[in-house]
């Protein structure tokens, strides 16, 4: 019971996250899985069972919504399956020994892309007029996006979306359903994998996919909330800046790292992380638009 409510909190937490930034679900839930005691290949194969069935249910509701490009979903989900499917096989054949600085060394570069993705200032969102994404570039992008996402237990959303994003060719309402309903492929080929890899440890995981995904139903109206009341730009950062500090904690300690170099790499890190706030908070403020005044000597409308 008692470990049930701890996974049903991490996938609070991880919801909390996932809903205000609309990405880092799988980034936030693996490395809270990993502090908890959990190994690495088993964190990375609860996280993706259980979004097996939270992305099915986003990408049913982009479709509902018309925000689905069929053409980037199959383009982009298809080559991230088989990355996902090989990165999970790659994750589970290796030891809990090798495992972890993998996983923690992948975690702690999306941390980087996260922290300074939305500290600094944001791509250009849309271009004018739209020109499609051909399979050459976006077969490539899922390969890799997959293949990230599986053996490093999240980044799907933080390397293909903001990608996509960045390039300004698609709509972001589309990108981010596109991206949402092509996850189910990855999560569901991931699970086939972890499934192959870890045979009796993956039936051993179902635990931790029930809290995570109560976590995440429980979380769902309060992330709607979150994002209302904190910046996106701020929560990003924080949490980017966390996933930095917890997963390269690990690899210090992997490489036999001691004081005082340990203490001067968590100092450079803390460092980085605070100036990446300000300028997080900096920026917002300087370009959050002013409050509409009344024009002064304003020629009353005439009455139709």
């Amino acid at each position: 019971m008692r470990s049930l409510l701890i996974f049903t909190l991490v996938g609070i937490g991880a919801q909390l996250v996932d809903g205000a930034l609309g990405m880092a679900f799988g980034v936030t839930a693996s490395t809270l899985l990993v502090l908890s005691g959990l190994g690495a290949a088993q964190a990375s194969a609860a996280v993706h069972l259980a979004e097996v069935g939270t992305t099915l249910a986003s990408g049913l509701s982009h479709w509902r919504f018309r925000n689905l490009d069929w053409s980037i979903v199959l383009k982009l989900g298809v080559p991230g399956a088989i990355g996902a499917f090989a990165g999970a096989t790659v994750l589970s054949s290796l030891s809990t020994e090798h495992a972890a600085p993998l996983m923690a060394g992948i975690l702690v570069a999306i941390g980087i892309y996260v922290l300074l993705r939305f500290s600094l200032r944001n791509p250009p969102v849309m271009r004018h007029g739209e020109t499609p994404h051909t399979a050459k570039f976006l077969s490539p992008l899922g390969l890799f996006g997959g293949f990230i996402d599986a053996s490093g237990g999240g980044g799907w959303g933080p390397v293909t979306t903001s990608t996509l994003l960045s390039r300004g060719k698609t709509p972001p309402r589309t990108v981010i359903g596109s991206v949402s309903a092509s996850e189910f492929l990855v999560a569901a080929s991931a699970s086939a994998g972890f499934a192959v890899g870890l045979r009796e440890e993956f039936v051993e995981n179902l635990p931790v996919v029930l809290g995570l995904a109560v976590g995440g139903v429980i979380a769902a109206p309060f992330a709607a909330w979150l994002v209302s009341r904190i910046r996106p730009a701020l929560l990003g950062t924080a949490v980017g800046g966390v996933i930095v500090l917890t997963n390269s904690q690990k690899l210090v300690h992997y490489f036999g790292i001691h004081w005082p170099w340990s203490t001067a790499v968590y100092s450079v890190i803390v460092i980085a992380w605070a100036t990446a706030l300000y300028m997080a908070w900096r920026y917002r403020r300087v370009v959050a638009p002013a409050p509409a005044t009344e024009v002064p000597d304003a020629v009353p409308s005439t009455t139709r």
